[in-house]
């Protein structure tokens, strides 16, 4: 119903009770037996959840607001309920993001340690070296850190424009973009097309479906 941090904040204001109790910062509680409240309502979990998968724009962010007031992936997205966002893409990138409001497998899924595979394809100005394949393969360093290793090959060069499959397992932040900026390299497009076993192929632009039931499967064998 709430973010976690005003979550805290209305935990700290004493308008959060645990069985009749006022709730305290780092309470645990048992959701199939305690009765929560808020403000004196009694809230619970869903019985069911949803998953969600969007082709996100260029031009729109991943939070639910925005300080600069650009538009954000919500305003695409109208499931009746708080989603979160499995992962981020920024301003600039595209792509496949994944919606739910199980937030358990969205951290799972998330997560660096979880090694869950996400494809990108990447358009860069000009031929790729050899050379330069074998840098983003062992892993680049930036700002005098080692970024882990990546799995890089090409997929067509029309004279002027490399396109290029980048898979990655850890997610660090705009891993893909820093991994290019450390190699001199510019990107003109850079898109997200896996996550997992789940693939961006028959969605356009701005859409989004529901998860099927064997993509949905394939993730959870995965976490």
């Amino acid at each position: 119903m709430c973010s976690r941090r005003k979550a805290d904040l209305m935990i700290e204001q004493g308008l959060v009770e645990v069985n009749g109790k006022i709730a305290e910062l780092g309470s645990t509680i048992d959701e199939k037996k305690d009765i929560v409240k808020v403000e004196g309502k009694q809230i619970s979990l869903p019985l069911s959840h949803v998953y969600i998968k969007l082709f996100k724009p260029k031009g729109y962010v991943c939070s639910a607001k925005d300080e600069k007031g650009r538009k954000t992936i919500y305003q695409l997205v109208d499931a009746g309920r708080r989603l979160f966002s499995v992962g981020r893409l920024d301003y600039d990138t595209e792509g496949l993001i994944l919606l739910t409001d199980d937030g358990e497998f969205a951290s799972k899924i998330a997560h660096p340690s979880g090694g869950i595979e996400k494809e990108y394809h990447v358009a860069v100005v000009g031929a790729m070296k050899e050379s330069e394949f074998a840098v983003l393969r062992k892993g680049v360093v930036f700002e005098n850190q080692r970024m882990p290793s990546a799995r890089v090959k090409p997929i067509s060069f029309d004279g002027k424009i490399t396109k290029l499959s980048v898979i990655i397992d850890e997610g660090q932040n705009r891993q893909v973009r820093r991994m290019f900026e450390a190699i001199g390299r510019e990107i003109k497009l850079l898109k997200r097309v896996r996550i997992g076993s789940v693939k961006l192929g028959g969605l356009k632009r701005g859409e989004f479906r529901a998860l099927r039931s064997d993509e949905l499967e394939s993730l959870l064998r995965l976490i």
